[in-house]
């Protein structure tokens, strides 16, 4: 018990001050070393400050909450945390939990948002297997409730990206996969009562819901769009082709190419047991046919429109040349069955994909990931998997593994949250080291005295 409070004193120290902790892209190497006074060397390695974060999500104080699950995600993106997770995967993941649990009373949304992250984060390091089938079955309920009850829209994109990072990971089956798209589906077309008017999702909002979407969706095949449900689902996305917002016409673009890439339209409907019954469903299944059709054409020329727009439409100028080379791949991939080809450096490697299911999966954990992208291609297995890549193991000598540039900036950048949680380490340790000094003074000046 001693020793655990221990802990939780060193964790509250070493977190709670008055600078903002952060989330960033830093790596570093895997034990830390820095010189303090002649030969005295301080090693603080990873899992130290893994465990002393893990310990002050205990505390009371929000902020220090706050600092601690940010040090956590700067060290998860940093380098793959097997080891650290074999020992306190539970413990993790049910303190993250109880962040979100606490809701606005206790927790803030800057604490809900990281926690959220937090979990996701968790999930892609343990990869497939018993612990993501438990953080996907300890936690769906819990983000359903909150984007259920939620009217602050600002407060949902994490939990958007939690659900989509947990089911990608953790979910068994399609049943599983399509129950968390529709989860994602209610948020911006929530199921209300007649005399209830829903309020108008914002386009960041509808942005993040129809990418995570169809980032489930890539997991998907057969798609059979004949049904009510995929007819409405392209009706609906077209028509967000014709919003102000760009980010919002380039995510409909991608779930339209993926629906149409992975889903086929039925023109004739499966022997029917009587002739009455087979000339009903004959008649159904011509006329849906006719209808998606119809809607795959309004589709073809709305997007043929946006390759070639000038411009105007849509206030990030930035992100023009990216929607045209996005439609014009959609439209080579309707009039000629073509997907996209991507070829990405990871390190000394190539990553490729070649269909539109891999480069949207590609882009969304690209995104979520962030600066702690490369590494996980490098060393996460799970991601070899998810992509087909593996790969090469390059040294420089002995069992150092080489560090980009950038990321040597990164680990030694004093701004770093694990510098600064370094930092604070040290300087605790200094103080108790006078204050032993001191002590060991005053007893010999006693027995002069003597």
């Amino acid at each position: 018990m001693g020793k655990r409070n221990s802990q939780k004193k060193n964790a509250a120290i070493l977190l709670d001050s008055d600078d903002e902790g952060s989330v960033s892209s830093s790596s570093s190497a895997r034990t830390d070393k820095m010189s303090v006074t002649g030969n005295e060397e301080v090693h603080v390695d990873q899992e130290t400050l893994l465990e002393q974060a893990l310990d002050a999500l205990d505390e009371k104080r929000g902020s220090t909450r706050e600092k601690a699950l940010s040090v956590i995600i700067e060290t998860f993106n940093s380098n793959v945390q097997h080891q650290f997770v074999e020992k306190k995967f539970a413990t993790l993941l049910h303190s993250c939990l109880a962040s979100i649990k606490k809701g606005s009373k206790k927790a803030s949304a800057k604490e809900i948002a990281l926690a959220s992250h937090a979990i996701g984060l968790l999930a892609i390091t343990v990869g497939c297997g018993d612990n993501a089938r438990e953080i996907f079955e300890e936690s769906v309920n819990t983000l359903d409730e909150y984007l259920t009850s939620k009217s602050n829209a600002t407060k949902i994109p994490p939990f958007l990206e939690c659900l989509a990072i947990i089911t990608f990971v953790g979910g068994n089956d399609e049943e599983e996969t399509q129950r968390s798209m529709d989860i994602l589906w209610r948020v911006i077309h929530p199921k209300l009562g007649s005399n209830v008017v829903a309020a108008k999702p914002s386009a960041p909002l509808i942005t993040a819901v129809v990418t995570a979407w169809s980032f489930l969706l890539s997991t998907l095949s057969e798609l059979k769009l004949n049904s009510k449900f995929w007819q409405s689902s392209i009706s609906y996305l077209s028509s967000l082709l014709e919003k102000e917002d760009r980010s919002v016409r380039i995510a409909a673009g991608e779930a339209l190419a993926l629906i149409f890439d992975i889903g086929s339209i039925q023109k004739f409907s499966a022997a029917s047991n009587s002739t009455g019954d087979m000339m009903q469903e004959e008649s159904k299944v011509q006329e849906s046919y006719i209808h998606l059709q119809g809607l795959k054409g309004k589709v073809k020329n709305q997007v043929e429109n946006l390759s070639v727009e000038a411009g105007g439409k849509g206030s990030a100028k930035k992100d023009l040349n990216t929607q045209r080379n996005l439609f014009r791949d959609i439209l080579d991939f309707f009039e000629y069955g073509d997907s996209p080809e991507i070829s990405m450096k990871i390190g000394g490697d190539s990553l490729q994909t070649s269909s539109w299911s891999q480069m949207i999966q590609l882009n969304y954990l690209k995104h979520f990931l962030g600066g702690g992208f490369i590494k996980h291609m490098q060393e996460n297995e799970f991601l070899h998997d998810v992509f087909n890549f593996t790969p090469k193991r390059r040294y420089l000598g002995g069992n150092e593994p080489r560090m980009s540039s950038g990321e040597k900036r990164m680990f030694k950048s004093p701004n770093s949250v694990q510098n600064k949680a370094r930092t604070q380490l040290l300087n605790k340790q200094r103080l108790l080291s006078e204050g032993r000094n001191l002590g060991h003074y005053a007893a010999n000046a006693g027995d002069d005295e003597a």
